[in-house]
């Protein structure tokens, strides 16, 4: 039997991860993205741009097993997330159409931001989500495009990413910021490397013919006040002073839970924020 096939649309830096995780066992796999120059060596570029309804020419005329949809907004405005999560994922869609390849699953990347819980309470994939914003509203929009395609899918909906070049919080932390402890604001957060690998194993899985749930949150084992990272972050890098004038602010407060991902058997390489942001941080040395 030949290794599967997977078209990572949107390859950028979790797709990219991702891509080399799968190369690593043998799939073939081929990327879309402006640059693709910035691909993982191995990986089978595909120059194109999601908001663009013509199917780039490079697209590829052999099935295709498995599509992930990582799109990332390229304007931060309403007209940049329909561009790039409902609009990007309905030209995708229609590229397949056009050739007569149906995958055997789409993955679609989403977000937790999709659930509008405030006051500390569990969330997971049966929690009822909250359009807060025209970022939730959009990127439902999205997941009822995936889930209805004709085309069997699971939403993944991520947590905060944080890892190498993504650090807002450390230079936050550095700054000496300043947040809330009481009431306690609870962040979720997931390393790219594990956001990638949940991804994969949800793809490996499914190879292997396991049944797979229509949603999963990717997130660590430890969701924590953000004034407990902050403190904890303090003390590895040995930050003292305090800023008079500004403070971390986060809106919202919840727990996302990742039971379903582990029940499938993911367990992710960094089980907090400690283990995670401690391997980020060992790297810049």
């Amino acid at each position: 039997m030949s290794a599967p096939s997977v078209l990572i649309a949107g390859c950028g830096d979790v797709g990219g991860r991702l891509a080399s995780q799968l190369l690593a066992q043998g799939w073939t796999v081929s990327g879309l993205r402006r640059s693709v120059a910035r691909l993982p060596a191995g990986v089978t570029g595909i120059a194109g741009d999601l908001f663009d309804a013509d199917c780039p020419i490079a697209w590829p005329t052999s099935p295709i097993d498995y599509l992930v949809y990582s799109a990332a907004a390229t304007d931060h405005d309403e007209a940049g997330y329909r561009a790039a999560y409902v609009d990007g994922l309905r030209n995708v869609l229609s590229w397949l159409k056009q050739h007569g390849q149906k995958p055997r699953r789409l993955v679609f990347v989403s977000s937790s931001s999709v659930y509008g819980q405030q006051q500390g309470e569990w969330v997971d994939e049966s929690s009822a989500t909250q359009a807060t914003g025209y970022s939730s509203r959009l990127m439902l929009e999205a997941e009822h495009l995936a889930l209805h395609s004709g085309i069997p899918a699971s939403v993944v909906r991520l947590t905060g990413i944080y890892g190498p070049g993504r650090e807002w919080l450390l230079t936050q932390v550095r700054q000496g910021y300043r947040v809330v402890a009481e009431p306690p604001l609870y962040g979720n957060r997931i390393h790219v490397d594990d956001a990638a690998g949940l991804l994969a194993y949800l793809l490996q899985a499914d190879a292997r013919g396991v049944a797979l749930d229509e949603c999963y949150i990717g997130v660590d084992d430890a969701p924590a006040p953000l004034a407990e990272v902050v403190a904890w972050l303090r003390e590895y890098l040995g930050v003292t002073e305090w800023s008079a004038e500004a403070s971390v602010r986060r809106a919202g407060s919840k727990r996302c839970s990742n039971a379903r991902a582990r029940a499938l058997g993911w367990v992710p390489r960094y089980a907090s924020y400690r283990e995670g942001y401690a391997a980020v941080l060992e790297g810049q040395k």
